[in-house]
This record gives structure tokens, C-alpha cells and sequence, in this order.
């Protein structure tokens, strides 16, 4: 349960949410003959994981994408911390928010703890000296993502899951507020999904960073994360605790389906399943 009050449908700030996270205001982006989202007005308070839904082409990913500055907006303002994105420096916005794309690139010859460690650069930049609080952080975060025992070995040799683990402890070095992660289960099956989703869940909830999540599926949603907010057609649907978005009202709304929901036997979470 949170102990924030609980975010309104409509996707509007409920009264006293911190705004020390995202907010946008009337936000909109545009590609050549198209919007992909439509006049989205949100606040994203920090310290939660937060799980993004809906259909392909929903407007998912480029919603991240603007949260994270790697487009922007053709319409509205967006803010994090209460500064208007564009007010940012790059290194200033580095050392608060940390992005993971759906792809992550390859690092040929990299041993995990040098892929963790540029996890530092926003803190000493290309020329600076790499200190020993920057040591202790590298550290720190493959202690708290358990891949201290890949130090050595080569990223690109490592399983799926064990990749996603390793780029997940260089963000976590990055020591950042907020974690963006799109898509960061894909590809992976279910044993390393639950994995991967149980440790960004620990680490923020042991930690107080914030998550943004891009989820395709809606159970492992309502499993890990604190809050779920829903984007149909590039706007907000539905958003509420996961036991409020996971039932068959706000589903048929998101995805067009009957579904059904019942409680997990043992947690108690909701799960779907269509009808």
C-alpha cells in the first residue's frame, strides 16, 4: 500500500504528492502525420516504481523517451525536480536520472566492473580522476545487483539475463534518483523476468529511487510494482494501485478484451487473464 495518497484516474497530481519527481503539463509529441501522445498532464512523484501499460504503440517507450531527454516534446512542459527539462545541465541531469533503452548496446572486450564503473562518468567526467567514492560505489552496486562475481568477466559473454543484471548495477552506480528502464524484461523468460523485476523492486524500495518501468506484461506489473499508469492511443486511461488498474474495467479499457481477475493464492495480487 502506498503511503502517498493513492493518484486519481485521470492521471491528475492527487493533493500532496511530492513534486520532487516528473510532472507534465499538457505534454504532446508529434512525429510526420501522427501524435503519439496527446496532451498527457501527470505527476510522477519520486521514490515509487511505477509500471507503464498498454498496447503496442500505445505511446509507452516515447513517453520515456521524454522523461529521459532523448526527445522532445512538441507541445506542454515537462519538469523533473520542479526545473523545466530544458533547464538541465546534461551532467546535473545524468547524476539525477539514469536511462536503460530497450536495446542495450554491445561492449566488446568490457569486463562487467569497467561496464559498471562508467556508471561514474556524470561525477568525473572524461578527464577527472576516478576517486575512491567512486570505487566504493562500483562496489556498492554490484554488491546490491549480485553480479560482484561477473567483476572480471566479459560483458558480452554473459547470458541475457545476467546482461540485464550487469547494465542495471551501472545504473545503480550512477547513483541516480530516478531509473528509467524500457522494456527491461524483454526477451528474458520467466525465471530471469521475476529476477530481474525483484531487484529493481528492492533496490528502489531499499534505496528510495524512483522507477519508470515500460511493462508489456500487466501481471508482472501488478506483482512488482507500487503504482501502474495505463496509455492508450498516446493518453492516460487508467492509473491507480495495481489492485485498481488490474480489474476488468480498467483492462477492457486499456486493451479492448474481457478479462477476468483473481487473487494471487499466495500474495494476494491480482492476476489477469482474457476471457
Amino acid at each position: 500500500m502506498l503511503d502517498t495518497p493513492a493518484p486519481r484516474p485521470d492521471g491528475a497530481a492527487a493533493p500532496g504528492l511530492s513534486q520532487a519527481g516528473f510532472s507534465l503539463q499538457d505534454v504532446a509529441f508529434d512525429v510526420p502525420g501522427r501524435r503519439l501522445l496527446d496532451a498527457i498532464t501527470l505527476d510522477l512523484p519520486a521514490g515509487r516504481v511505477v509500471g507503464l501499460v498498454g498496447h503496442n504503440g500505445s505511446g509507452k517507450s516515447t513517453l520515456l523517451k521524454l522523461l529521459a531527454r532523448q526527445e522532445s516534446p512538441s507541445a506542454g512542459r515537462l519538469l523533473f525536480g520542479g526545473r523545466d527539462l530544458a533547464q538541465w545541465g546534461a551532467r546535473d541531469f545524468a547524476r539525477a536520472v539514469a536511462y536503460l533503452p530497450q536495446s542495450t548496446p554491445s561492449a566488446p572486450g568490457m569486463t562487467v566492473r569497467e561496464l559498471v564503473a562508467l556508471g561514474r562518468y556524470p561525477w568525473h567526467g572524461p578527464f577527472g580522476r576516478f576517486r575512491e567514492a567512486d570505487r566504493q560505489k562500483v562496489t556498492e552496486a554490484l554488491d546490491l545487483t549480485d553480479t560482484g562475481g561477473m567483476g572480471d568477466r566479459v560483458v558480452d559473454a554473459l547470458s541475457g539475463g545476467e546482461r540485464q543484471r550487469v547494465w542495471l548495477a551501472m545504473l545503480v552506480a550512477q547513483d541516480a534518483r530516478c531509473l528509467l528502464l524500457d522494456e527491461p524484461i524483454s526477451a528474458l523468460d520467466i525465471a530471469h523476468q521475476i529476477e530481474i523485476l525483484a531487484l529493481i523492486r528492492r533496490l528502489s524500495h531499499e534505496k528510495g529511487v524512483g522507477v519508470i518501468a515500460v511493462l508489456h506484461e500487466v501481471n508482472m506489473a501488478a506483482r512488482f510494482c507500487d503504482e501502474i499508469l495505463a496509455l492508450k492511443g498516446g493518453r492516460v486511461v487508467a492509473r491507480g494501485l495495481p489492485g485498481e488498474v488490474v480489474a476488468p474495467e480498467p483492462l477492457k479499457r486499456i486493451y479492448g478484451l474481457d478479462m477476468s481477475v483473481i487473487a494471487h493464492p499466495g500474495s494476494g495480487d491480482p492476476i489477469a487473464f482474457p476471457l
